[in-house]
């Protein structure tokens, strides 16, 4: 799962420290354990990787393209929060950082076709 998470009038991204990708910007996420909720995943994520609290947690689709990660046919249900805190990095991020969203930097799998469509999902509510 993935996460748009809007904070300051910018977006939280992490830097990657582990591949693929490693070093790369990319949205916080990560998979979901057994027995957990996706929401709840998408909290927890968000906790161990930027150290933002979610708050106003929307859908903003599926993800499934099988070239999305090399690793594998990975599907991703992504969404999209407002932030609450101060982006610090942990758990697979070597850094957390706000973009202004009209600034942001290369990003890793298909997290720009993500933020385009998290993005409409906001400007419709």
């Amino acid at each position: 799962m993935d996460i748009v998470i809007l904070l300051e009038g910018g977006l939280v991204l992490i830097r990657r420290d582990n591949p693929p990708y490693r070093g790369s910007y990319a949205l916080p996420g990560g998979f979901v354990e057994v027995g957990e909720r996706v929401e709840d995943a998408a909290r927890r994520e968000a906790m161990e990787e930027t150290g933002v609290d979610l708050e106003d947690l929307r859908l903003v689709g599926v993800f499934s393209d099988p070239r999305r990660d090399p690793r594998g046919h990975v599907v991703s249900i992504c969404f999209l929060a407002c932030g609450r805190g101060k982006p610090k990095a942990g758990s697979d991020a070597c850094a957390a950082e706000i973009f202004p969203l009209d600034r942001l930097p290369p990003l890793a799998f298909d997290h720009e076709e993500i933020i385009r469509e998290a993005l409409k999902v906001a400007g419709s509510g």
